[in-house]
């Protein structure tokens, strides 16, 4: 049972919420169009087993790698963190 302003099914649709958004981030990543044979970033080739492993690849290994240490540095906007502070 939710209390104060927040409705009863207040704390599920946040959560509902925080996942969409994470899936809707992850989706907007995926590689799209056609793959290529040669890196985006470096002009390295890419193998043909990682084309064939992941259609529309962009990047070689080494530079989707490094792309991946970056986004996993930038950790978003923390909804929970935020809405656990007015629901108490």
């Amino acid at each position: 049972m939710a209390t104060g302003w927040a409705g009863d099914g207040a704390v599920q649709d946040q959560i509902d919420a925080t996942v969409s958004d994470g899936v809707r981030r992850a989706q907007s990543r995926l590689p799209q169009g056609p793959g290529l044979t040669h890196c985006a970033e470096c002009g390295a080739a890419i193998p043909e087993a990682r084309r064939q492993a992941i259609p529309g690849v962009r990047l070689c290994l080494a530079c989707q790698e490094a792309t991946d240490r970056e986004i996993a540095a930038f950790s978003g906007y923390n909804r929970r963190g935020s809405k656990d502070s007015q629901l108490r």
